[in-house]
């Protein structure tokens, strides 16, 4: 990527080169600040799998955050392993590790840190070239089974759309919907295995489709542009993901752990990840902007979860997300929900 690249994708993440300590962003109230440091401790102080360890550091990238982006890029890379993975800790899946993707590249080209460089450089080469793939090439998000997750939309195709390589992620993006996608029910099962006689039942899990409309915003904001039409194409995706979960949104602002069925546990980390990914596409101007008001209303549900050390509490839980519980992608995504909420207007 060249450097007018370079400056352009820093500047849609809010971030301007070279860097302080801390980028300059809108203002923020004392509450928000108040939250985002709160989150960020909890979120710290969990232990961390690779796409935890990912999630965590886009997060302090979108809150400029830079100190503690850069810490979890140099945590990441001295967890890497021969194949280009990064913060691999514990096994994880095969594409798990991109969720930082982005995030550790920005990180790279701040510090000009070589070490930091060529590993960023390893993880897109196992990315483009040495991650199982299906015939068509789509990701698998396993290693021993033929499987696509919801989970790889924020994956693979934020990393390589921040990266320049944007055709290769509309192709993952494409390869997804194709698997996962019921335009009926405007949602998207959560897994589909690509397995021969495989029975591949219809979950809709509400964190799958959060995963998937954050990732698909995340694409969003890296096309250049002068690409409109695909701008425009991926907005009205995550659109329609967004509207098919608010179809399911109860009358407290929740969701249900699958969506669609009310005998799941009630969760609160869908309405983060939706509110976030509706202030992206309101910043980039490619969202209808009465959706303000139901993106203020899933922030306001999602912050009477936060305790008073920072955890937001009845999220689909970690380690097992079987259950309530706190997550680090929880954390993460409500210091992303406050970043980019406080960068748009006060609508008052």
């Amino acid at each position: 990527m060249n450097r007018r690249e370079l400056f352009r994708n820093a500047t849609l993440l809010g971030l301007t080169l070279p860097l302080p300590s801390h980028s300059i962003h809108a203002p923020e109230s004392n509450e928000t600040k108040q939250r985002i440091n709160k989150a960020a401790l909890a979120g710290l102080a969990m232990e961390r799998r690779d796409w935890e360890q990912g999630i965590l550091a886009q997060a302090f990238l979108e809150a400029g955050r830079t100190d503690d982006l850069i810490r979890m890029t140099k945590a990441a890379i001295v967890q890497r392993v021969p194949d280009g993975r990064l913060a691999v800790v514990v096994e994880g899946g095969p594409t798990d590790p991109a969720m930082g993707g982005a995030a550790y590249w920005l990180a790279g080209q701040i510090t000009r840190d070589a070490e930091i460089q060529a590993a960023v450089n390893g993880l897109l080469d196992w990315i483009l070239h040495k991650a199982p793939s299906a015939p068509d090439g789509t990701l698998y998000h396993v290693f021993d089974h033929p499987q696509v997750w919801s989970d790889g939309f924020n994956g693979a195709p934020p990393f390589l759309a921040a990266t320049g390589h944007y055709k290769e992620a509309f192709h993952q993006i494409e390869g997804f919907r194709k698997r996962l996608w019921d335009p009926r029910k405007k949602l998207l099962a959560h897994i589909w295995d690509d397995t021969p006689g495989a029975k591949n039942q219809k979950e809709y899990w509400g964190g799958g489709n959060g995963w998937a409309a954050a990732g698909l915003a995340r694409v969003v904001r890296s096309i250049p542009p002068e690409r409109e039409q695909e701008r425009a194409q991926y907005a009205a995706f995550a659109k329609d993901i967004i509207d098919g979960c608010l179809v399911y949104q109860r009358s407290d602002g929740l969701f249900h752990d699958m969506v669609d069925k009310p005998d799941t546990f009630i969760e609160a980390n869908l309405a983060q990840m939706l509110a976030y990914a509706i202030y992206v596409l309101l910043h980039e101007q490619c969202f209808p902007p009465e959706y303000r008001v139901q993106a203020d209303r899933l922030r306001d549900t999602a912050r009477s979860k936060m305790d008073s050390y920072g955890y937001v509490q009845s999220v689909c839980g970690a380690p097992n997300f079987d259950r309530q519980g706190t997550s680090t992608e929880a954390q993460a995504f409500a210091i992303m929900m406050e970043a980019v909420g406080s960068k748009l207007p006060s609508p008052h």
